[in-house]
């Protein structure tokens, strides 16, 4: 395995300190989107390996080889770092969050040797989505109105990035990613021609960044990383209305959004009809690790549980109330990552629908909706009216989801 090792780096000035190569197998290697150029290596048994590593992606990367680690590399520089003697078939990868599960390893291969590239396939103990502890943070889904003001509202909210741990799942506790410490993020809601000034600090330990769906503005410059310590401040007019996403577009962005890094922004369509209560439900995938959401399962797609609001079957043991007569209305979205949402009020039909920018009936009487229905990064939102008291149960149609945590109710009472 690898050993004395010296790492050297060249920035900006040139400057940095060379290692002595001799009697050494030098290599270039260069890093571009999620890849190690070239990313592997044949070499002689007792064979030293000094590579030199161009990070000419635009977000940090850092390659961990053997016991050796270079550190991380930020975009535009190169490191020279001597990994040791190698007797045997060593890989290496990114060790930033999902980086390995994105494809950045990197082989040494001895002789005719191969060194072990199969991510573990051990399953992880599945969690019944049932029977939450003192742990649970309750989402409160409830929607307040939009400013109510005669000239456009400026919305501005400075966001801090954290990275800390809370309960995802009856007595799971992991760490999560946030947006000003929520999860999912804040819920913005406003009216078409109010301006939207949210800066965002990364108070966390890597490179994040955001992307608002409801903004029409340049990505190069307001979706760049922001790396940690730094801040930067996104600014869009909301031009046309809806339920946007917003999350962190950072690679791998599936891992991103799975630790939390989501939100919605609620752009009002005019002559919005009144109604007695809003809702908002944002529905996704729970991916449980150790270190967070498992970069190797987020990326095989393979989920434990699913949730709305963060937290699987939270509306079961805590209903939303109603009464007869009342007409509500739910927003949702589908934060994904991946999986379609079929949205369903067991006992009602929805008289309202309204999908991606336009209503697909409306204040219907001899006709109805069963189900919404929304793919990843789609929105829209219902309505119906409660005609008799009792529970009606919300709940993802695609029912394997519904039981893996998609499901609440609405306890009516006369």
């Amino acid at each position: 395995m690898a050993f004395s090792a010296l790492s050297s780096t060249a920035g900006d000035d040139g400057s940095s300190a060379p290692l002595d190569t001799s009697g050494a197998t030098t290599l270039d290697v260069d890093i571009h989107g999620m890849a190690f150029t070239p990313n592997r290596i044949d070499v002689p048994s007792g064979t030293r390996l000094i590579l030199t590593i161009t990070n000419s992606d635009d977000q940090q990367h850092d390659l961990k080889l053997g016991s050796e680690y270079t550190g991380r590399i930020d975009p535009g520089d190169t490191v020279v770092h001597d990994f040791g003697v190698f007797t045997e078939s060593t890989q290496g990868w990114c060790t930033i969050a999902g980086h390995k599960a994105m494809g950045m390893v990197f082989d040494v291969v001895v002789g005719s040797a191969s060194p072990s590239t199969s991510p573990s396939a051990a399953p992880r103990p599945v969690v019944a989505a049932d029977g939450p502890d003192d742990g649970l943070v309750y989402r409160d889904p409830a929607l307040p109105p939009a400013p109510d003001a005669p000239e456009r509202t400026v919305h501005e909210h400075t966001w801090h990035v954290t990275e800390g741990e809370r309960q995802v799942a009856p007595g799971v506790t992991q760490p999560v990613w946030t947006f000003d410490g929520k999860m999912p993020g804040p819920v913005l809601r406003g009216r078409v021609g109010d301006l939207f000034r949210i800066t965002i600090v990364n108070d966390g330990t890597m490179e994040h960044s955001i992307d608002f769906h409801a903004g029409e503005v340049n990505p190069d410059t307001n979706m760049a990383q922001i790396a940690p310590g730094e801040s930067l401040t996104y600014e869009f007019e909301a031009r046309r209305y809806g339920i946007w996403m917003y999350h962190c577009a950072t690679m791998p962005m599936s891992l991103h959004i799975a630790n939390g890094m989501f939100g919605a922004v609620v752009i009002d369509p005019p002559d919005l009809t009144p109604v007695d209560a809003e809702y908002v439900l944002l529905s996704h995938e729970v991916f449980l690790g150790e270190d967070g959401a498992d970069p190797e399962r987020v990326a095989a797609g393979l989920y434990d549980l699913t949730a709305f609001n963060g937290y699987p079957n939270q509306y079961q043991h805590r209903p939303i109330p109603a009464r007869v007569g009342d007409t509500v209305r739910v927003w949702l979205f589908n934060v994904g990552p991946d999986n379609p949402l079929s949205f369903h009020v067991v006992g009602e039909i929805f008289d309202t629908v309204f999908k991606e920018g336009q209503y697909q009936i409306r204040n219907a009487t001899d006709t109805g909706s069963q189900a919404l229905g929304l793919l990843a990064a789609q929105g829209g939102f219902v309505e119906m009216t409660f005609d008799e008291p009792g529970t009606y149960t919300f709940v993802n149609h695609q029912m394997t989801d519904a039981e893996k945590g998609q499901r609440g109710q609405f306890v009516v009472t006369p």
